[in-house]
């Protein structure tokens, strides 16, 4: 992972460990964890996706989304297929890929801004979204402030190739970047498959579900890599003490 830029902390550069006491660091999804995906941002996404692939390779656009899908579903992001089949500049798809208005889009919970700073410890995003598009929803939801930094998908270069989550070897590097034994983190996320390399390096896990997004409701029983199952991120604040140290056993 490269060296995060001043210009992307918010107040200060990620602590290391030292003189951190014993807080938790939650790690935020952004997308259907901290706002609501089922009243269309979703489909937004998905089809800025599939127009930034018909224009970029002059598909049409069933072709497009066909491919969007099958990128997505075997590299955990578009854009990676796109840089590693057909020399794409991964800046430049991103940010053609998430050209819309997130304003009529963003939904979330009420007080959230107050809920996450009544949350105790560190708050850091990691998003397999563009920063710039992170940085938008965040601003607009009022809680951009309430983050120690913003690790978004721009970030997520390993030895020359972008490694978003699921990846173990990201969640790693997050590890080895914030110097705090991995039962100390928090994974709060939508998204199982990501659960379960958080729970395999070590991390504790938090499944968000919204039952109105089609794809949360696929997953309506807990997973054994699933520490805590909520509906609402404010709801971290009546039992937060739930979150167990994950054992050897349930690194599954």
């Amino acid at each position: 992972m490269r060296p995060l830029r001043r210009s992307m902390a918010l107040h200060r550069p990620p602590r290391d460990g030292s003189g951190a006491g014993h807080d938790t660091v939650w790690l935020f999804d952004l997308d259907n964890t901290l706002h609501d995906c089922s009243r269309g941002i979703f489909q937004a996404i998905d089809g800025a996706m599939a127009q930034a692939v018909a224009s970029t390779l002059d598909l049409e656009a069933d072709a497009a989304n066909a491919l969007r899908r099958k990128y997505w579903k075997r590299y955990g992001a578009t854009v990676i297929g796109m840089v590693r089949h057909h020399k794409v500049d991964a800046a430049a798809f991103l940010a053609l890929s998430h050209s819309f208005e997130v304003a009529p889009l963003v939904h979330s919970e009420a007080g959230l801004a107050y809920k996450l700073g009544r949350l105790p410890g560190r708050k850091i995003l990691l998003t397999n979204a563009p920063l710039a598009y992170a940085r938008q929803v965040l601003m607009h939801l009022g809680i951009l402030h309430c983050f120690e930094c913003l690790w978004a998908i721009d970030h997520m270069n390993l030895q020359g190739t972008i490694r978003p989550k699921p990846s173990a070897a990201l969640l790693r590097q997050v590890l080895a970047r914030l110097k705090v034994p991995a039962s100390r983190v928090v994974l709060v996320e939508d998204t199982l498959r990501n659960l379960k390399a958080a729970r395999h390096v070590g991390m504790r896990t938090v499944h968000v579900f919204h039952p109105g997004t089609p794809f949360s409701s696929l997953h309506r029983g807990r997973s054994a890599y699933v520490d805590v199952r909520v509906n609402a991120v404010g709801k971290l604040l009546t039992g937060p003490h739930a979150l167990r140290t994950p054992r050897s056993a349930d690194r599954v």
